[in-house]
């Protein structure tokens, strides 16, 4: 018997934070569905994830909460347990950084890169980032603030060592060009190549002497490892690299994916490559940087009153409701919406009307008709023959959306199956085939190929909704099902259970909707508004939707960003003061609304020939500029 093939599947570290909310769970509810579905088609899996426990913030808390680091961070690692617990997610290890395998190793590969020379003591003068950990150069801040968060950032001067990233670059860029599936999706690969490899990188600051909290350095005992460093490590820290037993780390090694937020992808795609080329070991083979789950476009958070433990939905609606949305609704690799009135929206529709109900009236059907007893269709119609093609083209078509990472459109192609099911019913009508005994057989035939579509696409929906497919197969009086007899007629007969069981009951959405409007926060105050005018003057302005074809920087002037649009009739060139809340290559591809007929006019050497519409939100009790989308095709009218 042939080995099987590994697969190694990663999310980030988490930083220990004792208020998860839902957004947390979306990276590692979409690994584990990756890990599960790789394992359950015969792959050797390692699925890892853990917690990140060093660094200046964790110091901080634990200093306000009086007491140590450790002590302060073993009760949050044990909520995100749970947490994990909850949303049944089969890791095959969770790492913590406060491991002493962890440290042993971190210590090891900083000698490493220490005794080659890739690693040299300076001094670092520059500007630190304490919530996201990381340093920026003045260049890299907008408007003096951090490029990722947004907060403030603090100058910071100490001696430190530096890992040479600069002498890596051309090796990086190089392998990049060989291997351009390890950055994805694409639009992260050209923001880093923008923004921080053509730029050229500078050498990486890999200690600090101000923080405590952290892997002591082997080499100058007054040093401890820098957060970054010590947190990348652990991909192969947790394989056992360096250590005695080093057999996991040549089993699994490289990865197949690291699964990160977009925040992150900087650390992963550059920092992170090098070290391993510094040590001389493969780089994985993808890093995949997906977007962030909002709400109503905005951060979740307490203090913006949109936060709830995931648990509570957990509680109110289920597992597989809440891994469901996770894995459906999202778009991946961009950003996504969630809202409590979507999910219950989608367990209707889908977990409900379409699947809960195909399971229940075809059980019900098959212990009115047969006594629970239906044995394999042999007398195929050419109806039948068109639904078990399409059946069997399943396994395929969700494998290379699995391939793409398109969980999305995969659990798409499984309820297309099993809504072309529900469709059958319609078409067979077994109710008038049960009226008469020279039907029966036909009736069975019927039967046993909604059972045994039910079969096929619960085997599929193991990887994403796996507490609902097993109580399915219990319903289907099965008990060893596999993809080793995946085609349609792989089982002789089915015997149902007695009384089928509703996998999802309906919830009253109106009642919802009253509910989730007594929990709101009080109406924010009117806003003052300007002073009124004429229908005639609001009637004179001209405003057309618009698609950006191309943006770029403003060579005068840093806070003004180029656009081309496309109105389907023309193309303008528009110029708009969005620089500090956007980055070129983000707004290429979207829609906005643009005022045609503003008097064209110059801004610092070049022609803006109309307006962008934007709008001010709130951010994390800061204003934030928004430019306004719209779903119209391009040239549409607003009035």
């Amino acid at each position: 018997m042939s080995e099987k093939k590994s697969y190694y599947v990663t999310t980030p570290i988490y930083y220990p934070s004792d208020n998860f909310h839902i957004g947390h769970c979306y990276t590692t509810v979409i690994a584990d569905a990756l890990a599960r579905y790789k394992k359950l088609k015969g792959y050797d899996v390692y699925f890892l994830t853990g917690s990140d426990e060093h660094g200046q913030k964790l110091e901080d808390r634990a200093n306000k909460a009086g007491v140590t680091p450790k002590e302060f961070i073993d009760p949050i690692i044990e909520n995100a347990k749970d947490l994990w617990k909850s949303l049944d997610i089969e890791y095959d290890k969770f790492i913590r950084t406060t491991d002493d395998e962890h440290v042993a190793c971190v210590q090891k590969i900083m000698q490493k890169l220490y005794d080659q020379g890739d690693i040299y003591k300076g001094a670092y003068e520059g500007w630190y980032c304490t919530p996201c950990e990381s340093f920026w150069t003045e260049s890299q801040l907008v408007d003096g603030k951090c490029p990722d968060c947004g907060r403030e950032v603090k100058m910071t001067k100490e001696d430190a060592y530096f890992l040479k990233l600069s002498k890596y670059q051309p090796k990086l860029e190089s392998y990049l060009k060989e291997h351009p599936e390890l950055m994805q999706p694409v639009s992260r690969y050209n923001e880093m190549y923008n923004n921080f490899l053509k730029p050229g990188l500078k050498d990486l600051c890999v200690s600090r002497t101000s923080v405590k909290w952290g892997i002591p350095v082997t080499f100058d005992p007054n040093q401890t490892v820098y957060v970054w460093v010590d947190a990348l490590s652990n991909y192969i820290s947790a394989l056992g690299y360096l250590s005695d037993d080093d057999s996991k780390f040549k089993k699994y090694w490289p990865a197949d994916l690291h699964l990160v937020g977009k925040e992150i992808f900087r650390f992963h795609t550059i920092i992170w490559p090098i070290m391993l080329m510094a040590l001389g070991l493969e780089l994985p083979k993808k890093v995949y940087g997906h977007g962030w789950l909002t709400i109503g476009g905005g951060k979740i958070s307490k203090s913006k009153g949109n936060y709830k433990d995931p648990r509570v939905f957990i509680k109110d609606y289920g597992v597989d409701t809440v891994r469901y949305f996770l894995l459906s609704e999202v778009p991946f690799g961009s950003d996504g919406n969630f809202s409590e009135e979507l999910m219950v929206e989608r367990r209707n529709a889908d977990l409900c009307n379409v699947l809960g109900n195909l399971v229940n009236r075809t059980v019900s059907m098959a212990n009115k008709y047969f006594g629970g007893t239906v044995t394999k269709n042999v007398n195929y119609t050419e109806l039948d023959e068109e639904v078990v093609s399409f059946l069997n083209s399943m396994n395929d078509e969700v494998d290379a959306k699995m391939e793409q990472l398109d969980i999305p459109n995969s659990l798409k192609l499984i309820f297309s199956r099993v809504e072309r099911l529900n469709k059958y019913i319609d078409e067979t009508t077994p109710w008038t085939l049960a009226k008469s005994e020279e039907t029966k057989g036909r009736l069975n035939d019927v039967l046993y190929t909604i059972l045994d579509g039910i079969r096929m696409a619960s085997l599929e929906l193991q990887a994403y909704i796996p507490s609902t497919s097993k109580r399915i197969f219990e319903q289907l009086g099965l008990s060893d099902v596999s993809f080793d007899n995946y085609a349609f007629g792989s089982v002789d007969s089915y015997k149902v259970t007695e009384k089928p069981e509703i996998l999802f009951a309906r919830i009253d959405e109106e009642e919802l909707k009253k509910k989730l409007e007594a929990e709101a926060e009080p109406a924010v105050e009117p806003v003052k508004h300007k002073d009124e005018i004429e229908f005639t003057d609001f009637d004179k302005v001209e405003m057309v939707v618009g698609q950006v074809t191309e943006c770029s920087k403003h060579p005068d002037a840093d806070k003004i960003l180029v656009f081309n649009v496309d109105f389907g009739y023309e193309q303008r060139q528009i110029l708009s003061g969005v620089a500090a809340y956007y980055k070129p290559e983000e707004l290429v591809g979207k829609k906005v609304v643009a005022v045609m007929n503003l008097k064209p006019r110059k801004i610092r050497g070049l022609m803006s020939n109309g307006m962008l519409l934007s709008a001010v939100k709130e951010v994390d009790g800061k204003e934030k500029l928004e430019l306004v989308s719209s779903d119209m095709p391009i040239g549409s009218i607003v009035c």
